[in-house]
């Protein structure tokens, strides 16, 4: 028993591709189904039934008694965005009148050197590229649902012109954009328009003239075959999808002749030669070289080593607060001890700081001075003797807290010292100056280093 080979499938198939999109080839081959050719294509359950209809694919005679081949059947080879010329585009572009824009110039010189060279290789199949002032009708009118009376909403009205055509882009004139950047007052229809994804994208549709034999040209006999999108992301929609092992899609047309049409869609896109992907893959090397250089570059390449034996210390910190003091307008003058054995600094390290002037706040009974006054600082210490009996001695933090009155002169507040916190890690220390006095310090980091380890707190 025969089965039915006819795919129904005509839903669009999404691909994605790392390669030029330029490198596109599609095969379509397009044939008129007779009598002589029906029976191949039917169920064995349908062939009884429809045998009366047979004589309406008997071709036509010509005036020679036959109908000619190439208009039975078709095969072309077609790339992304390749113009293949319709007897309709011949006839119209060849009367020079009809033309308007640079594009259908254009098109009318192509066409005129076609027919110098013999006329163009294509019969009833042609496209519509990108460029073309074309728009699926299907595209407007399809339905979401099935009821007679549906009204398109306003999302579908507007994704059914999603795509931008090349000719309505606006450019730049002059370096200047045509349209205002920011819209202070934006109407409702603006924002409703510009709140809907406009993907910008390339189309281009293989189109078949099934007309009758010698009435090529019309309008009413043109049906879409394929339409394939790519958006700079290199997403390919097809719709329908090659056809592969699946069987040939069919169209019938209308009236009373009611030919049968089958066509296929095949990828033949050439593979890429040997010698291409070696080149491919030098060029990405290359390119992931460079971008490696460029990254080592933001990084640099003077890594600072601590030297052997050495423990390295990093301290991070903040003068937070003065509170409990008589007068105004508080500063705190602070400076980092070190002990006087093993222990150095870089010449460039400045181990002592200077608060801004700050004026206080009332908070409950006291008033606050806040500072928030970050500082920085490190230090080494050198000992060859490791052992836990030969702990360093730890830094010191002084600090003395002034006030500045009207005349400009500075008074001693309190005095103070801390000593630097030995376990790494965010402390909150308290410098005590008596009479409930003090300053607020975080020393919110501290970190140590002897080679060959790093320890972090």
């Amino acid at each position: 028993m025969a089965e039915t080979v006819w795919s129904t499938d005509i839903g669009e198939a999404v691909y994605r591709s790392r390669d030029p999109v330029r490198n596109l080839r599609l095969r379509v081959h397009l044939q008129r189904i007779t009598s002589s050719n029906f029976f191949h294509y039917q169920p064995a359950a349908e062939l009884w039934k429809d045998l009366i209809d047979l004589a309406t694919f008997r071709p036509q005679p010509t005036a020679s008694g036959h109908r000619p081949e190439e208009d039975e059947e078709e095969e072309i080879v077609i790339g992304w965005q390749e113009k293949l010329f319709s007897q309709f585009e011949v006839d119209l572009y060849q009367n020079e009148a009809a033309c308007q824009s640079p594009l259908d110039y254009q098109y009318r010189q192509e066409i005129l050197k076609l027919e110098n060279s013999g006329g163009k290789k294509n019969q009833r199949i042609f496209t519509y590229t990108d460029s073309d002032r074309y728009t699926n009708l299907e595209e407007h009118c399809q339905r979401m649902t099935t009821a007679a009376s549906e009204v398109p909403s306003f999302l579908v009205e507007r994704m059914a012109n999603v795509r931008r055509r090349r000719q309505d882009r606006r450019g730049m004139e002059g370096g200047i954009l045509k349209s205002r950047i920011v819209t202070w007052e934006p109407s409702e229809e603006f924002v409703r328009s510009n709140h809907v994804i406009n993907t910008p994208l390339q189309t281009m549709h293989i189109m078949a003239d099934l007309g009758p034999y010698k009435k090529l040209g019309y309008k009413k006999y043109e049906h879409v075959l394929c339409t394939l999108k790519v958006d700079g992301n290199g997403v390919i929609t097809v719709k329908p999808d090659f056809t592969g092992l699946k069987g040939p899609y069919r169209i019938e047309m209308e009236g009373e002749k009611q030919e049968l049409w089958k066509y296929t869609i095949d990828n033949v896109s050439p593979l890429a030669q040997p010698e291409e992907e070696e080149r491919e893959r030098r060029v990405f090397k290359d390119l992931y070289g460079r971008h490696k250089e460029y990254l080592s570059s933001l990084i640099g390449t003077d890594f600072e080593m601590t030297v052997p034996g050495a423990l390295r210390l990093f301290v991070n910190g903040e003068v937070v607060s003065a509170q409990g003091y008589e007068y105004d307008n508080l500063y705190v003058h602070f400076f980092v001890e070190l002990p006087t054995t093993h222990w150095s600094s870089p010449a460039f390290q400045r181990l002592s700081g200077v608060t801004q002037t700050c004026t206080t706040k009332s908070l409950g009974m006291d008033k606050v001075a806040h500072f928030s006054y970050p500082f920085t600082f490190e230090a080494f210490f050198l000992h060859e003797d490791e052992s836990s009996d030969a702990l360093p001695e730890w830094p010191v933090l002084y600090c003395e807290v002034l006030s500045l009155d009207f005349w400009q002169r500075y008074r001693v507040e309190g005095y103070g010292a801390v000593v630097l916190p030995a376990t790494p890690g965010p402390s909150w220390n308290r410098a005590p100056f008596g009479k409930g006095c003090g300053v607020c310090w975080t020393v919110w980091k501290v970190s140590a280093s002897r080679v060959p380890f790093t320890m972090c707190w």
